[in-house]
């Protein structure tokens, strides 16, 4: 007679249920990307948030005792395959893959972590941590998506000059900014117009890129005060209306002593993705950015 030990049973059906709900949970995380692009809402945490959270849970849930190494590569492919599907560039993939790691690996650990503490109940943890990647989803709201960035900044011009330099409006001018050189964020390459009188327009034209071409913006003289000329947005087909949408563009100029005037543009833009805890800051510093450039374009210095 052959001897069975009796805890081979129970460990060989433990196996396949993690194999059975692996595989369930990959499924579904496959019909959520589907669904999410379908619908338009590609933007929100439910890719950057929700998606790795299911990707992780699956492959934690194998099992096998590499599930980081396992999670690292799996998260790869997915942010690469995404990158070509929804038609991004590098710098969207660099912008997001610290989230996307993060999360992905702070669930591994979560999970496993529940799994070794023998916790039969460690997948009620998956739906705990998919909330926060509900926001922009339509499930659940977008967190403080109308966002301002503003940009001072005092030459060493008499006010009077500094008015006539702003009224021929911007030129193309080579990036300064180190964040925008090194992440490759896209910069006018072709400006035209000038004038602060109402009706004027300036336009920023953007090179295109294997995913298409580049587009332009379209800024409008609105309303206008002594050292003040307000902007509309008549149009943007350009390749960052993507990630916000310009809402108003505010340039103001004063005296700040003998030949010093300050010189201060303050846009207001709508921030495109989601989270607002992640996205929010990084918009933010990188829109600081652009406008710092604005200010080298219209050659104040």
């Amino acid at each position: 007679m052959v001897d069975v030990d009796e805890t081979t049973a129970p460990t060989a059906q433990r196996t396949a249920a993690h194999w059975t709900l692996a595989g369930l949970i990959t499924l579904f995380g496959l019909v959520v990307f589907i669904v999410v692009v379908r619908q338009g809402r590609a933007d929100s945490a439910v890719l950057f948030v929700a998606l790795p959270v299911l990707l992780a849970a699956a492959l934690a849930l194998t099992p096998r005792r590499t599930a980081h190494g396992r999670v690292f590569g799996a998260t790869t492919v997915a942010l690469l395959l995404a990158a070509v599907a929804l038609h991004e560039g590098a710098v969207c993939v660099i912008l997001a893959a610290p989230l996307v790691y993060a999360v992905a690996h702070g669930s591994t650990a979560l999970i496993r972590a529940l799994r070794e503490a023998n916790r039969p109940y460690a997948i009620v943890a998956v739906p705990l941590l998919l909330l926060p990647g509900l926001e922009g989803s339509g499930i659940a709201p977008r967190v403080d998506p109308e966002q301002t960035v503003e940009v001072t900044r005092v030459v060493e011009l008499p006010v009077d000059r500094v008015a006539e330099l702003l009224a021929a409006g911007p030129r193309p001018t080579a990036v300064r900014s180190a964040p925008l050189r090194l992440l490759g964020v896209p910069t006018p390459g072709q400006v035209s117009g000038d004038g602060l009188d109402l009706g004027d327009r300036w336009m920023f034209g953007y090179h295109g890129s294997a995913h298409g071409p580049g587009g332009h913006l379209l800024a409008e003289v609105e309303d206008v005060a002594p050292g003040r000329v307000g902007f509309r947005f008549v149009a943007d087909s350009s390749i960052t209306a993507r990630w916000f949408t310009w809402r108003h563009a505010e340039l103001t100029w004063q005296a700040m002593g003998p030949g010093r005037t300050e010189v201060t543009i303050q846009v207001d833009y709508a921030r495109g993705l989601d989270p607002s805890w992640y996205f929010g800051p990084i918009q933010q510093v990188l829109l600081g950015a652009g406008v710092g450039h604005l200010l080298d374009m219209l050659a104040l210095e």
